[in-house]
C-alpha cells in the first residue's frame, strides 16, 4: 500500500495502516472481544494477517483479563489463540525479568499453545508462538545439512511451523532471534542462520530481508568502520535485491509491513542508496517502527535524519 509523503508526525503504532485492527485495539483497551473475534475469523486463511493482528492485539490485552473472559464466555479457534498468544508474552516478560513465577507461566503458554493448534490445527500461528518462547529453554535439535557452523537450535519446532506455511514470516524471525548473541547465540550463527533461510525463499518473499536483520542484530559501534559495513559489495547488492523483487510486491499487501520496510530502507541509506531509499519510505508513509532505528540512537531522530538523506519531509 503506498501512502503520500506526509507533513505531519510519525505514527508508531504497529497496527499501522490496518484499519481494522486500529479500531480494535481501541475495543480492546476499553475490555471489549467482540470486534476482535470478527478481525481474528476473517484470516482464518491469511496467516500472515492473522500472526500481525493476533501479535498486536496481544500486546494491548497482556495486562489484562479480556482473554481469560472470551474464553470463558465463547471458547473458540480465536479466543483460544489469542489466549495463546498473551500467555507467551506474559512468560516471555516473567523469564526476562527472573520472576518467579516465569516457569508455571511458561507451563501456562504452551498448554495454551496446544489448545489453540487443537481448535484450528491448519493454523501456524500458536507454532510460531511456541518458537517465541525456544530461546527460554535452548533446545539442541541438531542443524540441517548446508550451514557452514551447524548450530543446534529448536529445528523441529521450526520445521512442525513450515509444513502449515513454507514462507511464514514470523516463524522464521522468532526462529533466526534464537540465534542472537542477546539470548545466547552469537554472531556467526545467526549469519550462517539467516543466509541459510533467506536462500531457500523466493526472491519476492519477505524472508529474503532476515540478513539484513542479523546484520542489524551485530552491530557494534565500538567497532572500527562499524557502519560502513551496509557498503560492501555483498550488502549492497542483498538490498538492492530486496529493492528490486520483494517492494514491488507491496500492492498484495492488507497492511503496510512497517517494520520490513524500515529494515530495507535503513539498509539503502547506509548503502547510500538514496533514490531507492526514497521509494522505500514513500511506500511506508507516515508508518513507523523503532527497529531498527533505535539500535542506533533515538528512533525517532534516526528516521528523520535517514529521511533527510533523501530529500524527504520530517516531522516539525
Amino acid at each position: 500500500m503506498a501512502a503520500e509523503l506526509f507533513e505531519g508526525q510519525y505514527v508508531w503504532h504497529p497496527a499501522a495502516d490496518d484499519r481494522v485492527l486500529a479500531s480494535v485495539c481501541v475495543d480492546v483497551r476499553a475490555g471489549r472481544y467482540r470486534s476482535a473475534r470478527e478481525a481474528l475469523a476473517e484470516t482464518r486463511t491469511d496467516f500472515a494477517l492473522r500472526a500481525h493482528r493476533s501479535l498486536v492485539l496481544a500486546s494491548e490485552a497482556a495486562g489484562t483479563d479480556l482473554v481469560e473472559r472470551w474464553l470463558a464466555e465463547e471458547p473458540g479457534p480465536e479466543s483460544a489463540l489469542m489466549w495463546a498468544r498473551v500467555a507467551v508474552q506474559r512468560a516471555i516478560r516473567a523469564a526476562d525479568a527472573r520472576d518467579e513465577r516465569a516457569e508455571a507461566l511458561e507451563r501456562i503458554a504452551l498448554a495454551a499453545c496446544d489448545r489453540a493448534s487443537a481448535m484450528n490445527p491448519a493454523d501456524p500461528t500458536p507454532w510460531a508462538a511456541k518458537l517465541a518462547m525456544a530461546r527460554l529453554h535452548r533446545p539442541h535439535d541438531r542443524a540441517p545439512s548446508g550451514l557452514l557452523t551447524s548450530p543446534p537450535g529448536p529445528w523441529r519446532l521450526f520445521a512442525r511451523t513450515l509444513a502449515l506455511d513454507p514462507w511464514h514470516r514470523e516463524a522464521h524471525h522468532r526462529f533466526l532471534s534464537f540465534f542472537f548473541t542477546r539470548y545466547g547465540g552469537s554472531v556467526n550463527a545467526a549469519w550462517d542462520v539467516a543466509a541459510f533461510l533467506a536462500q531457500r525463499a523466493p526472491a519476492d518473499s519477505a524472508i529474503r530481508l532476515l540478513p539484513l536483520v542479523a546484520l542489524v542484530e551485530s552491530h557494534n559501534p565500538g567497532q572500527l568502520l562499524a557502519e560502513r559495513v551496509w557498503e560492501q559489495p555483498q550488502w549492497r547488492a542483498t538490498a538492492l535485491s530486496i529493492y528490486h523483487n520483494w517492494l514491488p510486491t507491496m500492492a498484495g499487501y492488507r497492511f503496510t509491513p512497517v517494520l520490513d520496510q524500515a529494515y530495507l530502507a535503513h539498509a539503502l541509506v547506509m548503502a547510500q542508496r538514496e533514490f531507492e531509499a526514497r521509494a522505500v519510505f514513500t511506500a511506508m508513509g507516515r508508518y513507523a517502527s523503532r527497529m531498527p532505528w533505535s539500535v542506533f540512537g533515538d528512533p525517532a531522530e534516526q528516521l528523520s535524519r535517514a529521511r533527510r538523506a533523501c530529500g524527504l519531509p520530517i516531522p516539525s
